[in-house]
């Protein structure tokens, strides 16, 4: 539990994704955050949760009250082996829980499980370029702007930019095995 916030990280279980599919699936029809532009299925949801967790990579859930107001997520960065102590994180916030510290308390220990099981770098790629949510987040944790994808989507009518941001992991370096 987070001091004096509420919140609880923890392990995102089966019974928690109808929670996680509501959350992405406004975040798909409302946001650029993600590029997808029809809602996956909870089934779909299921599927994802299943492959994430099967190749030993951390699924999160923040709650408050008994409610899932957030998750994050750590997968794969490129399927390549040499890749393989790189990952990508998502995370994602319920609309009326954000701006309350859930997406730090996930990515903070997000981080942390990566840490552990021996992860060097951990990559964000940022839908639109005017995240400035996301982007900040991501900042406040050592992440640091690599790269700006610009109008690679095509979302709502709009091109959107891709913003990539990159923390290393474990105090690793260009020298670490």
């Amino acid at each position: 539990m987070s001091a004096n916030t509420g919140i609880h990280v923890r392990d995102c279980e089966p019974g928690d994704l109808p929670a996680v599919q509501t959350i992405y699936a406004h975040a798909v029809c409302t946001g650029l955050a993600s590029f997808e532009e029809v809602p996956p299925s909870l089934e779909e949801i299921a599927r994802r949760y299943r492959a994430i967790t099967g190749a030993g990579f951390p699924f999160l859930v923040a709650e408050s009250g008994g409610r899932v107001l957030g998750y994050a997520y750590a997968s794969e960065f490129r399927t390549r082996s040499a890749y393989r102590y790189t990952c990508e994180n998502s995370v994602y916030v319920a609309e009326d829980a954000m701006r309350r510290g859930i997406g730090r308390a996930l990515m903070v220990e997000l981080i942390r499980r990566c840490e552990a099981r021996g992860l060097k770098q951990m990559l964000a790629v940022i839908g639109d370029s005017g995240n400035e949510a996301s982007i900040g987040l991501h900042r406040a944790l050592g992440f640091e702007h690599v790269g700006t994808l610009r109008d690679v989507g095509f979302k709502f009518g709009r091109w959107v930019d891709v913003v990539i941001m990159q923390r290393r992991l474990g105090g690793a370096d260009s020298s670490s095995r």
